[in-house]
């Protein structure tokens, strides 16, 4: 039986000059039925998204329901670097990255090392572990092997690629931030 309720996270908009605080959207499903929307923030480059993250899904009338977290992507807000596996510990659930292509992490590296807080950062990157390819996705993977991921990630996608927690996320992220939904996630 596949983990069918889980929360997906992602960031809302923001200018490349802007400093300060950014929209983080958790989008709650039963397999593709969207079930609750919980909203916070966190900094941008900063380094509070694990501990936002948790205290949404823990804090919310979802927490005993959640059954894995999906990401779309290891940071939010730039850089704000999500501990996966603080996350998965806390909550005791499993995390699941995603991500459209594999990212270039010698690029990521670079840019790490202009940002407060950089090698911290890159260190929790590294710590997630390899991206594997997944079916049309790459993702990592804590907390759960390779067949538990590809049914969580065929339970919850709908349309196209990327499972409806993330796509929604994005959706309600971006159209908050910018005043229309962007069309792709």
């Amino acid at each position: 039986m596949p983990l069918t309720n889980v929360i997906g996270f992602d960031d809302g908009a923001f200018a490349p000059g802007h400093r300060g605080d950014v929209l983080l959207v958790g989008t709650v499903f039963s397999r593709t039925r969207l079930e609750g929307v919980l909203t916070s923030k966190v900094r941008r480059d900063g380094r509070n998204s694990t501990e936002r993250m948790i205290a949404l899904a823990s804090g919310s009338r979802y927490q005993n329901h959640i059954r894995a977290v999906l990401l779309q992507g290891i940071a939010v807000a730039g850089f704000n670097v999500v501990d996966v596996h603080r996350l998965g510990a806390e909550l005791d659930v499993p995390v699941l990255v995603v991500a459209r292509k594999e990212p270039n992490f010698e690029s990521l590296r670079r840019a790490l090392g202009k940002v407060p807080g950089g090698t911290r950062k890159w260190r929790l990157m590294e710590a997630a572990g390899p991206m594997e390819r997944l079916g049309p996705v790459w993702v990592q993977r804590i907390g759960l092997d390779r067949r538990a991921a590809r049914q969580l990630l065929e339970a919850t996608t709908l349309h196209g690629n990327l499972p409806e927690p993330l796509r929604v996320a994005h959706l309600i992220a971006s159209g908050v931030t910018l005043g229309a939904s962007t069309r792709r996630a």
